[in-house]
């Protein structure tokens, strides 16, 4: 548990930083980068490596003074970077030097990082993965195919798993890489989605060599690397914003706001419910962080990216509603729009009713989430698994 002075200490280093780079004056990179420096970016990483060694749940403070004082929400604008990368790198990178090297960028937002794990015949069944890495003296050769990799056409760095070794059971024969977008034989291809974004791509990966120094974790143990990907993805996913009121739900509240001339009491009641909904949520979420130390997220984080991900598309179906015809007349948009010109990167609250519908999907179905429930947390029978404990050359696939 966090101490006085502790949240003491993390009050008075954010209101510094807010002091030193304005950041409705300095640009993002600079002021994110101050934010590192200071410990800030997550305070329950070591010092040095953007943290101060101390609670979780203090995150929730440093961020109100910060946002407060107008700064970006950093998941926002790196999300595989802050959700998945930073606390991956953290815990299985092979030296500080290497950490802070990658940790630093990703931080300011300098370097934009992707997830390179599902693949075409390896969706929602992760460990049945086929892309190869083969040892080659100091470095490893790469190929195959990763699909469904958002931001993978900005980004700088992925993470990668493959497979390294066949002859054992698919969840053993796992590595885990930081890949370099950049390398030769890694190739983005877009796939535009039904929003008329390009933000998911394909990307085939030929003989493209990773330095050994570049992998995390030990051989073979990929798979319990990724599990600490997976659960700091669902808890990314399925947290709501630190202040009441927060998050998609202040979509709706805003729309609703804004049209007095479409309300309705059957609209008002349903929109009362949602905002009670999101509140329970946002208010489980901050015991969970609440209750962290500098550990990381473990299944439970899959309660809060499924309730989340269903809530979401919930609260757009009744802006959708309220809207009425007007909910029809969306054109769509090319993939860079907003980035550039100070536009919400999230598009007409038509385009966020159609970008909902992948919240059930990315990060884990509704599905996926469910056993993991019911298995892992509630201690239910597992599903029945025929090819366990059967070497991933053998198993059958399509």
């Amino acid at each position: 548990m966090s101490s006085v002075a502790d949240a003491d200490r993390v009050a008075d280093l954010a209101r510094q930083v807010v002091a030193d780079h304005d950041p409705k004056k300095v640009p993002t990179p600079e002021y994110l980068a101050a934010c590192f420096d200071a410990g800030l970016s997550w305070v329950h990483f070591p010092e040095g490596l953007g943290g101060l060694g101390v609670s979780r749940g203090l995150q929730a403070e440093a961020d109100r003074i910060l946002q407060g004082a107008g700064g970006p929400i950093p998941l926002s604008l790196n999300p595989m970077g802050y959700g998945m990368a930073a606390p991956t790198i953290r815990e299985h990178a092979q030296s500080d030097e290497l950490k802070r090297s990658w940790l630093r960028p990703l931080a300011s937002t300098e370097h934009i990082w992707c997830q390179l794990f599902s693949e075409p015949g390896a969706g929602s069944d992760l460990a049945g993965l086929a892309t190869s890495a083969v040892r080659d003296g100091d470095e490893w050769v790469i190929n195959g195919q990763k699909v469904w990799t958002s931001l993978a056409h900005r980004a700088r760095w992925g993470l990668l798993l493959a497979r390294s070794n066949p002859d054992v059971p698919k969840h053993k024969g796992l590595t885990y890489f930081v890949l370099d977008m950049h390398a030769p034989g890694v190739e983005t291809r877009p796939l535009r989605q039904m929003t008329g974004q390009a933000e998911f791509n394909e990307v085939y990966i030929t003989d493209a060599r990773i330095p050994d120094a570049h992998r995390l974790g030990e051989v073979g143990n990929g798979w319990n690397v990724a599990m600490t990907t997976l659960m700091n993805e669902r808890s990314a996913l399925g947290g709501s914003g630190s202040r009441r009121g927060a998050g998609t739900i202040s979509d709706a509240v805003a729309l609703w706001a804004s049209r007095p001339d479409l309300q309705t009491p059957v609209l008002r009641d349903r929109l009362a419910q949602l905002w009670l909904r999101s509140e329970a949520q946002r208010l489980t979420a901050e015991r969970s962080r609440a209750a962290a130390t500098v550990g990381g997220p473990g299944p439970e984080g899959s309660i809060g990216k499924l309730v989340g991900a269903e809530l979401n598309q919930h609260i757009y179906q009744w802006c959708m509603d309220l809207l009425g015809p007007e909910g029809t007349l969306y054109h769509g948009y090319g993939m860079d729009v907003g980035e550039e010109d100070g536009a919400d990167w999230r598009g007409p609250v038509q385009q966020r009713f159609l970008r909902s519908k992948a919240n059930t999907i990315e990060g884990g179905t509704s599905e996926v989430m469910r056993n993991i429930l019911g298995e892992r947390i509630l201690g239910l029978p597992g599903d029945l698994r025929a090819d366990a404990g059967m070497p991933w050359k053998e198993i059958p696939r399509g």
